[in-house]
């Protein structure tokens, strides 16, 4: 899409670096230079007032991706478009049935009501759970990974959703700073809000999350 507009060699295509290389990888194969942008802390998403920060005479295109089930301001994002004159690409998730949307909800809806040992993700916007992402109280990483092992020790999978953002990659390593991106990337675990979830394991995930999260202080 990136080359069937005309963008390549010289010219800049902002992208998020929390997560996906995959698109910064096609913007390099298109000829152009990819330059990162921060996150909205709430969405994951880029955030409009810090991708339009970044802008250049050389910018060409906003390439948007939507994260966990969550989307972005497209509104802002193509009112930005529109006034630069700049092309703006989505990237979506595959979307689930109906019924799987509905139970993941109803799933998120119940660890919402009761999870008090990390902070729960923001709802509203037609969140569909693609991925139930918490933030880990404390300091950063080290306590994220800490409360990922003890987790699954309790028999509750999970995961690091980024574990590396793009601008710290080799192949793309920037002398920036990103903080939201940064701090997203230390703090955020997946839980799972499968459809197949039975209310027994639910309760283990609520169960393990609040007595490993008492043990965590936020970092002053």
């Amino acid at each position: 899409m990136l080359r069937a507009a005309g963008v390549g060699t010289g010219d800049e295509v902002i992208v998020p670096a929390f997560g996906n290389v995959e698109v910064a990888e096609a913007v390099t194969q298109a000829g152009a230079t990819p330059v990162f942008a921060d996150i909205d802390p709430a969405t994951y998403c880029l955030d409009p007032s810090m991708a339009e920060a970044v802008l250049t005479p050389r910018s060409a295109a906003l390439v948007v991706v939507h994260r966990f089930g969550r989307t972005a301001d497209m509104a802002l994002l193509r009112d930005i478009g529109q006034r630069h004159g700049l092309l703006v690409l989505e990237q979506g998730e595959s979307e689930a049935p109906y019924d799987e949307t509905a139970q993941r909800r109803q799933r998120a809806a119940y660890l919402d009501g009761r999870l008090n040992g990390v902070r729960t993700p923001y709802g509203g916007d037609g969140h569909t759970y693609q991925q139930y992402v918490v933030r880990v109280p404390g300091n950063g990483r080290p306590d994220r990974d800490a409360f990922a092992r003890a987790l699954r020790a309790r028999g509750v999978e999970c995961r690091v959703p980024v574990k590396t953002p793009v601008h710290r990659m080799p192949a793309f390593r920037r002398d920036i700073q990103l903080p939201e991106t940064e701090r997203a990337a230390d703090e955020t675990l997946a839980l799972p809000v499968d459809a197949a979830l039975t209310k027994r394991e639910m309760h283990r995930i609520v169960s393990a999350c609040n007595a490993l999260g008492g043990l965590l202080q936020p970092a002053f």
